[in-house]
């Protein structure tokens, strides 16, 4: 297995996929992980053998973080009619004819959030899994999807409280909420994880693959809102209060150093009083 992405693909089986995120020391979203996902799930889509993909994370203490916002810039250009690529990504996992699975240990928060909402099954470590969509206390919008996809998980008003608060919630919470399919205790994790890849890759994947899209039909967002929010999300990097609170962000990060990672929530709360 090579590490030299921030994306790591493995065959275990023809019909079973793994995909493991691998950006020390935080995994980060960067451009090259957006891009090299979008390779993955488009190559996976034309596989006639795979049937269930399952993510998950090498780095400890984190499933798939925010958007490194300094790589924005690095993220391909859409030609014509396409897409950007985030939101085709997040928009081709939810439709994919095969199962996506999702084994969360760590925060997964912001884009790595919004990446694990558009898979069909998220088990969490109730130990070690922490959920966030952050955008708003940086004086930002959520652009892959958080705004469309939380509120029909956790209802209106939780999930204004988790966009708006800008708060982490562990798994346990998060499982209450319906933010993730299961939290279990860590110990039993990939255990039970590994028995439901083997259960989905022994069924029938036709009857899977409808499945999901008859599942899809009742409760999936618009396309449209997806490619919509985006563009709000980019233009809310131009507005003053981004721009007010990115630098007080950025002198708490410096001096906190990683534990900015591991504690986002209290140290957005002490940029916005700084701002």
């Amino acid at each position: 297995m090579s590490t030299s992405s921030t994306v790591v693909l493995d065959r275990p089986s023809p019909k079973v996929a793994t995909i493991t995120f691998h950006n020390p020391p935080a995994n980060v979203v960067a451009a090259e992980t957006a891009v090299r996902l979008h390779e993955i799930v488009t190559d996976l889509e034309n596989d006639s053998n795979v049937q269930v993909v399952l993510f998950k994370s090498d780095v400890p203490d984190f499933f798939l973080n925010h958007f490194d916002l300094a790589a924005l810039g690095e993220l391909p250009t859409p030609q014509g009619d396409e897409l950007p690529i985030w939101t085709d990504l997040v928009l081709r996992l939810s439709k994919a004819p095969y199962i996506t699975v999702a084994s969360i240990r760590g925060r997964t928060r912001g884009a790595g959030n919004e990446l694990a909402l558009a898979l069909d099954l998220r088990y969490a470590s109730l130990e070690n899994a922490f959920f966030g969509q952050p955008e708003v206390g940086a004086g930002l919008l959520p652009g892959g999807g958080g705004t469309e996809r939380l509120p029909r998980f956790l209802g209106r008003d939780r999930a204004l409280e988790a966009i708006l608060g800008s708060g982490d919630y562990d798994a346990a919470h998060a499982e209450r909420w319906g933010w993730v399919t299961r939290a279990l205790p860590d110990a039993e994790l990939d255990t039970f994880v590994d028995a439901m890849v083997r259960r989905l890759a022994s069924f029938d994947k036709n009857s899977l693959a409808a499945a999901k899209a008859a599942v899809n039909r009742a409760t999936l967002p618009p396309d449209r809102d997806l490619v919509a929010v985006f563009s709000e999300f980019a233009h809310s990097l131009t507005l003053p209060g981004f721009q007010v609170r990115a630098a007080a962000t950025q002198a708490i990060a410096a001096e906190a150093g990683l534990d900015f990672e591991y504690r986002m929530g209290e140290y957005i709360a002490r940029a916005n009083q700084q701002a």
